[in-house]
């Protein structure tokens, strides 16, 4: 991601006048309520976040805004953040959030090194001290600025009045624009106070210095074509990149008329749906057997919006060292950074893959096809029979994500949090439709579930949400049943309580002899804490329990917390183990 400098960006106004007015204008609007009307104009509907005193004259501009934008207040600011991050995952527009200087900014931060890493469009605007106080140490001071500029796309502080609409109209746009991502806008006291003249406001097209659309080389589509039509074994690989370009349709018929496999990254599970014959799976560590075996032996490699990152790749060094690379992005910084290209196509795929599209042959791959499906066989009896359809007298994850398809039959939002649950729920998962699988992916962020799923449910309420969260991470984030119970947001949450932190206490079993180091962990009783939030909840732990359970869970009106007791010790496979190849998967 690319950031810039704020004077670069401010120093350059878009329109400028040819004659100064003879007399000064006349103030018309705060600062405050200059924030409101913009994002007003920008579309936005739903603002997450958190009151405090350096942001007070914004909250208190808010309430004459209450008919025209509804803010959700959450019970801290880090949930505040993933709630906006749902809501774009959702909704396929910015999150919007609001905190204070000090603590509430920097409880920003772990959101937006999520959001950054996974190219979540979100605009989060701060309070901050007087601008006289600056440098001081005041009260709730903190240089948010330098804090921020490693996990933000673009920050600015405003220390006038006159600064917020070009600085927010630019937060959006970059935001937005190109490979999406956070922005911050910290507005000091004086700013949000001072009045001045608010002339009518006009969203960012254009930035001098700023080239989010890329030009397309009509060469590299012809050598990428060349290439995939050559190829006998050719396999594409398929990211967010897809969903954040809206070009599910496109990457559709690009992988139908060529008839090429293609498999996905958790981010970009979705784009197209679970049983569509030509999508064998999921990659990486906790991956499908199939795509991970047979990346180290196909021809031609085609990854479409993904970044190859380790959790896909393992061992660099051994990761199709066979294969031709053909690598569409729109961000140049990731092509060649992890794995080289042999044909980079720098671009939006939706306007790549039609190019694409056009050029390719159309063919069927049938011996190609079958390996996978010869790999997927021996998965399922060695691995997949055993998580789904199990003989033992303990709950798996696994047949509780079965039980919950066959329920939902692919309509659902899934929001996961981050550890063994997640694994599961990406893998067996059904979804039909796009933007249906909400997880944090490159940071990994425990806690980010539960409000992640308050969020969606405001991005996309006509769709049912379910949260899948670990007993770990809910209780990071578990304050934010509060939201749930004064929002009435309807929101379903499965606790797969396996009453250890399960990913590391499966690492600790296979690689450090079961010394399992501080990974029992305690939890209240989740049922009775949801009825202390006047939330539904109930308690599984026998298998004909489970899908009465999961039924009243969905049908009930409201929100509904499921905890249902799993396994203590079931680990998850197939597996690659870090510094192994993916061809090196283990099946147990």
């Amino acid at each position: 991601m690319l950031n810039y400098e704020p004077t670069t960006i401010l120093a350059e106004p878009e329109t400028t006048s040819s004659a100064a007015p003879e007399t000064a204008p006349t103030p018309n609007s705060t600062g405050a309520e200059a924030v409101l009307n913009i994002l007003l104009a920008e579309g936005v509907d739903t603002i997450f976040g958190y009151p405090g005193g350096a942001i007070i004259p914004i909250y208190d501009a808010l309430y004459d805004f209450n008919d025209r934008l509804n803010h959700v207040l959450v019970r801290h600011e880090q949930g505040g953040i993933h709630a906006a991050q749902g809501y774009a995952r959702a909704s396929g527009r910015v999150g919007v959030v609001f905190a204070t200087s000090g603590p509430g900014a920097t409880n920003l931060v772990t959101g937006l090194a999520d959001a950054q890493i996974d190219s979540t469009p979100l605009v989060c605007i701060t309070g901050q001290v007087f601008a006289h106080l600056l440098g001081t140490d005041a009260f709730q001071e903190t240089d948010i600025i330098n804090i921020t500029t490693p996990v933000t796309k673009w920050n600015y502080q405003v220390t006038k009045a006159e600064e917020i609409p070009e600085a927010l109209a630019k937060a959006f746009y970059i935001a937005r624009s190109g490979r999406p991502g956070p922005v911050l806008i910290d507005i000091t006291k004086n700013a949000q106070l001072q009045a001045f003249h608010f002339a009518p406001y006009a969203p960012c097209a254009h930035i001098r210095s700023y080239r989010p659309v890329p030009i397309v080389r009509p060469e590299y589509i012809r050598a990428a074509a060349a290439l995939i039509n050559q190829a006998e074994r050719p396999f594409v690989l398929w990211g967010q990149g897809v969903i954040l370009g809206k070009a599910e349709q496109e990457f559709k018929a690009f992988i139908e008329k060529s008839g090429i496999p293609a498999a996905w990254t958790i981010l970009g599970a979705g784009a197209l749906p679970t049983d569509h014959p030509l999508n064998v799976g999921m990659l990486g560590m906790h991956g499908n057997y199939g795509p991970n075996v047979l990346t180290n032996e196909c021809d031609v490699l085609i990854a479409i919006g993904m970044r190859f990152d380790d959790r896909v790749t393992g061992r660099l060094d051994k990761y199709a060292r066979q294969a031709q690379v053909i690598h569409l992005d729109i961000d140049p910084t990731e092509i060649d950074k992890n794995v080289a290209a042999t044909v980079p196509v720098w671009g939006d795929c939706k306007e790549t893959l039609p190019l694409l599209t056009a050029l390719v042959n159309a063919k069927s791959h049938p011996e190609w096809h079958q390996r996978f499906q010869n790999y997927m066989a021996e998965e399922v009896a060695a691995v997949i029979n055993d998580e789904l359809f199990p003989t033992g007298e303990e709950l798996t994850m696994g047949e509780v994500l079965q039980q919950l398809n066959e329920l939902t039959e692919g309509e659902a939002i899934i929001v996961t949090d981050v550890g063994q649950h997640q694994m599961v729920a990406c893998r067996y998962a059904k979804f039909n439709h796009t933007r249906s699988n909400i997880t944090s992916g490159g940071l990994g962020t425990m806690g980010f579930a539960l409000p992640a799923a308050i969020g969606a449910k405001f991005g996309a309420p006509e769709r049912p949400v379910v949260a899948i969260i670990g007993d770990g991470g809910v209780q990071m984030t578990i304050q934010e049943l509060g939201t749930i119970m004064q929002t009435g947001v309807d929101v379903k949450i499965i606790i797969l309580n396996n009453r250890f932190l399960g990913m590391v206490r499966q690492w600790q079993e296979l690689f450090n002899a079961r010394r399992y180091s501080f990974v029992d962990i305690q939890s209240p009783d989740y049922v009775a804490v949801a009825a202390g939030y006047r939330i539904a909840g109930r308690r599984v732990e026998t298998r004909d329990e489970l899908q009465p359970a999961l039924r009243q869970m969905l049908e009930q009106p409201g929100s509904f917390l499921l905890e249902v007791m799993v396994a203590k010790e079931n680990n998850i496979f197939p597996m690659v183990p870090q510094g192994c190849s993916v061809a090196e998967i283990r099946l147990c």
